[in-house]
C-alpha cells in the first residue's frame, strides 16, 4: 500500500494560484476552476479531455457540468487536502483546456458560434 502524499501548506498552495493557476481558485480543502465554454458540445469535449488527463494521471477530480461550464475540483481524497498531485493536474488540464492552435493550424473561425473555450 502506497504511502499519500503530503498535503501542502498555505503558502505553497497560494503562490502556485497567484502564478500559472491563477484562474484556479482555494475552495476549502481543494482547488477548483470553472471553464466558460461556448454550449453543450464544448462542455462535453473539455470533460472528455479532463477526464482522459485524470486517469492517464490516476488522480480523479470533481467534475461538474452545466450547459455552457465545466467545474473543475481537485482534492487528494486519501491526504485529506491540497498535495502536490492536485496542482500538477491542474497544470496539466489547464495547458490542455485553454489550447489554442497557430500556424499551421487555423483553429475554429473567430465567430462566437464556434468558440470552445471563453477566455478569462
Amino acid at each position: 500500500m502506497r504511502t499519500p502524499p503530503p498535503t501542502l501548506a498555505d503558502d505553497a498552495v497560494d503562490a502556485a494560484l497567484s502564478g500559472a493557476l491563477a484562474a484556479w481558485s482555494r475552495d476549502g480543502r481543494a482547488i477548483t476552476r470553472t471553464y466558460r465554454t461556448g454550449g453543450w458540445k464544448a462542455t462535453m469535449l473539455a470533460a472528455g479531455a479532463v477526464a482522459h488527463l485524470a486517469e492517464a494521471a490516476w488522480h480523479h477530480p470533481t467534475l461538474t457540468l452545466a450547459y455552457d461550464r465545466l467545474t473543475v475540483r481537485l482534492d487528494t481524497h486519501e491526504s485529506g487536502g491540497i498535495t502536490g498531485r492536485d496542482l500538477a493536474l491542474a497544470a496539466e488540464i489547464e495547458r490542455v483546456v485553454t489550447w489554442r492552435p497557430a500556424a499551421p493550424l487555423e483553429g475554429t473561425p473567430d465567430d462566437p458560434r464556434f468558440i470552445h473555450i471563453r477566455p478569462g
